[in-house]
């Protein structure tokens, strides 16, 4: 049996498509996995004898100011990326499985459909978000393009087989607003690579982490801030928040001389255009008690990174309100509580404030909960604790069981596989 599996995506940061990979992959399906080169790819990935990785060039479309030039462009290059596409996806051996991301919708869905599913392939799409709501971010509502976009999206979804939603509230949107009905949920859980560390080496790798940050101070809160640096993630808020955080501490300890506030480390992961202005405008700010440090972690580092953290913070500011990031699952996985930008009841499917992690709108309401979180660190842990038993609660499933529960009936109805 044979699946391809695509995400017209950087690959190495595709970790659900890749996850998908490595599952039909040891049920014994040869894959071909289809994507944009860039960020390497974990050694689950490569080191995979079943796994043959095609990686396409990148978009030439770079984060700029939106305006009338970006939409003309957006469609060469969609049709330059759709024509390289087409080639790889005819070129392979032909699959009884093509998984396909969404977003991005176009050129994706429509070139997969015709280079494949028209062929009699079994046709699955994994929503992690609507596309053409990403698009509506950069050109707005009412943009020709944006509902040219909406019109494909929908047209081309209405051809899958199935599809596999990243939340409930997703899957009923598909339902509702698209026509769909074969829809399925499958929740993104943590990697088995995402566990709670031991104390001891969870203390010895976070000191060392602390050290290569430049940081050396006795009392450190420490708080990790998985990103893409994609533009539905707010971090004008994080900017704001550590301003009034500032401030809030050095009137708390005004008020006596014995009282200390942890210094507060921010290590903000990953790496994309935005992340110079962001390192710029944090340089910038009159912050004493906070440092903020962005790095790149290779896939080998990023689940001890996490695991050593206290906080996980999620800037994430979904575009459809629909989708549920994977920073979630993996800081979950890892037994670590999350600090997450609400919007709206989705996000509450995986995210409860005060069980699991907390929730702000604001960045009034983020230096708040930062400070009352770290105020008796690490002293008095009880909702440290309670927060963090939420997490790993929020985990006992991995992403394998998952997925053999709710993806392999989806992907292979009927199928019985091996090794």
């Amino acid at each position: 049996m044979r699946a391809a599996v695509v995400a017209l995506g950087d690959l190495g940061r595709s970790a659900r498509m890749q996850y998908h990979a490595h599952a039909l992959s040891a049920i014994g399906v040869d894959v071909d996995l289809v994507g944009f080169e860039g960020t390497p790819l974990s050694r689950a990935i490569t080191e995979d004898a079943r796994i043959t990785i095609h990686r396409l060039s990148k978009s030439m479309l770079r984060h700029g100011a939106p305006g009338l030039g970006y939409a003309p462009v957006a469609v060469i290059d969609s049709l330059r990326i759709g024509l390289r596409l087409w080639k790889t996806l005819r070129s392979l051996p032909k699959p009884d499985l093509l998984l396909v991301q969404d977003p991005p919708a176009f050129p994706t869905l429509t070139v997969a459909r015709l280079a494949l599913a028209k062929r009699g392939v079994r046709f699955v799409i994994d929503w992690h978000n609507i596309g053409y709501t990403v698009l509506r971010l950069r050109l707005g509502q009412w943009h020709p393009a944006v509902r040219l976009a909406r019109w494909l999206e929908r047209r081309d979804a209405r051809h899958a087989d199935a599809n596999l939603c990243v939340s409930r509230g997703l899957a009923e949107f598909l339902k509702s607003r698209f026509g769909l009905t074969d829809t399925s949920v499958l929740y993104d859980r943590p990697a088995a690579i995402f566990s709670p560390m031991a104390r001891s080496d969870r203390e010895r790798y976070r000191q060392a982490l602390l050290t290569r940050l430049g940081i050396h101070s006795a009392l450190v809160g420490f708080v990790v801030c998985p990103t893409s640096w994609t533009e539905d993630e707010d971090f004008d808020v994080v900017i704001d928040a550590v301003l009034r955080l500032e401030d809030r501490i050095r009137g708390w300890e005004a008020l006596g001389r014995s009282r200390r506030f942890p210094d507060l480390v921010i290590l903000v992961t990953g790496d994309g255009a935005r992340r110079t202005e962001f390192e710029r405008r944090f340089a910038g700010l009159p912050a004493r008690r906070v440092h903020l440090r962005a790095r790149w972690l290779e896939p080998e580092d990023y689940p001890r990174v996490v695991g050593s953290a206290d906080l996980g913070l999620c800037l994430h500011r979904s575009s459809s309100g629909l989708d549920i990031p994977m920073k979630v699952a993996d800081m979950f996985g890892a037994g670590v509580p999350v600090c997450a930008l609400d919007y709206g009841a989705t996000l509450a499917e995986r995210v409860r404030h005060g069980s699991n992690g907390l929730l702000f709108s604001t960045a009034e309401q983020l230096a708040n909960v930062l400070f009352d979180l770290f105020e008796t660190f690490p002293g008095d842990d009880q909702l440290f604790e309670r927060l963090r038993t939420g997490a790993r609660k929020s985990a006992r499933m991995s992403w394998e069981e998952g997925w053999r529960r709710e993806a392999m009936p989806v992907l292979l109805p009927g199928t019985q596989t091996g090794k």
